[in-house]
């Protein structure tokens, strides 16, 4: 069973039309009698269920209007007696809009003024006769006034809620992109120091014997190698504790350009001879640290699937692109990187790249061995990595 339960609001104003209509007929003529009281009350019950049937209780506001104006002889009141219409009205038009409240207009008025003809004792062209047409415009003007300021305040949360969750997803993606990054910058700090050391500790091995000075050498080149990549992987997975006090001593700076001849010299000591040739010229942060991966991983690439050979590096402007290019001779341990460039080396690369809107090719050379060539944009986005 649905149970209507009308809210104190609601109640007072249906209390208050019952009584200004009840003063108005004491103070004009008489008390009403039984007729007209049940009327007057009849007539102000609309009020009380405007909110929850609000097309219905208008219908009804008028109809007991036009009972009350029949009985005009016993009660005599014409002020207080459209106020039920007035409050259900409003209602219609704040709760269905523009569109209703010009039906509803458009039903109303010729009925108002049909009502006013017959039993008003004013002239129809009258100020009463206006002042009564307006009490049927103005509660349905305020009504859509009140429904399209809830409707842009609403609109208004809902772009906020939008605008939040944008931004959520955007920091969700960003943070995503981020860790991508930081793992890539594992990847080839990982990779190469291992194939470094791997090379060194074969070498080692071998000469431990034979030349313990060099050996000794090899040694220490294992430990700078290892310590530069301790440190790097520091500086790298800090980035992932953002929240947490920093610590003491600053990581080392990220490397670009000018730190691939330092690159070079410690793959020279694993036995790959390699010859740098840089004129970048002005090279934005982003572009300079890609080109510095990509030239890392091709380079350990290189260590790993041909061993001791020769590469070299070309680092140079062409229009508005940064052109990277590393070459190798090939060995004789050529290991099982595929020709369309689908390892996971090429492929990180590749996404280095394409991360700050350039391009990647790597395969193998007609003559043997393997070429890397990326163009990277000079005007590549300060955010990307």
């Amino acid at each position: 069973m649905i149970r209507f339960r009308p809210a104190p609001w609601d109640v007072a104003l249906t209390v208050l039309c019952a009584a200004a209509m009840f003063g108005e007929a004491v103070y004009r003529y008489e008390f009403p009698g039984v007729l007209g009281s049940s009327l007057i009350v009849a007539a102000s019950l609309p009020a009380l269920i405007r909110w929850r049937a609000p097309t219905a209780s208008l219908v009804l506001a008028f109809v007991t209007l036009y009972a009350l104006a029949r009985l005009e002889i016993e009660v005599d009141i014409f002020t207080t007696i459209p106020a039920p219409a007035v409050l259900c009205a409003y209602a219609v038009a704040d709760r269905h809009g523009r569109r209703a409240a010009i039906v509803t207009g458009i039903a109303c008025l010729p009925l108002t003024l049909a009502i006013l003809q017959i039993y008003s004792p004013h002239a129809l062209f009258s100020v009463p006769t206006a002042q009564n047409l307006a009490w049927v415009v103005l509660p349905l003007a305020l009504g859509v006034a009140a429904h399209e300021r809830r409707a842009a305040m609403t609109a208004l949360v809902e772009r906020a809620r939008t605008a939040e969750r944008t931004q959520e997803e955007t920091a969700r993606r960003r943070a995503g992109e981020e860790r991508l990054r930081i793992a890539r910058d594992v990847h080839d700090v990982v990779a190469h120091a291992l194939v470094t050391i791997n090379v060194q500790a074969g070498v080692g091995a071998y000469l431990v014997r034979n030349d313990p000075d060099e050996a000794h050498a090899t040694l220490r080149t294992i430990k700078q190698v290892s310590g530069d990549a301790l440190g790097d992987l520091r500086s790298t997975l800090g980035l992932l504790h953002a929240g947490e006090p920093a610590v003491s001593e600053p990581g080392p700076p990220v490397q670009g350009i000018a730190a691939l001849d330092e690159l070079a010299e410690n793959l020279r000591t694993a036995g790959l001879d390699v010859t740098v040739e840089l004129d970048p010229g002005p090279v934005p942060t982003p572009v300079g640290t890609t080109a510095y991966r990509i030239v890392q991983e091709a380079l350990t690439n290189t260590l790993r699937h041909a061993g001791p050979t020769t590469a070299r590096v070309s680092v140079r402007p062409v229009q508005d692109r940064l052109v990277v290019e590393v070459v190798d001779e090939g060995g004789a341990s050529t290991g099982p990187l595929s020709t369309s460039g689908s390892g996971n080396g090429v492929r990180g690369m590749r996404e280095r790249a394409a991360a700050v809107g350039g391009t990647l090719e790597a395969g193998p050379r007609p003559t043997g061995g393997w070429r890397v060539s990326a163009a990277l944009p000079l005007s590549a986005r300060k955010e990307a990595p």
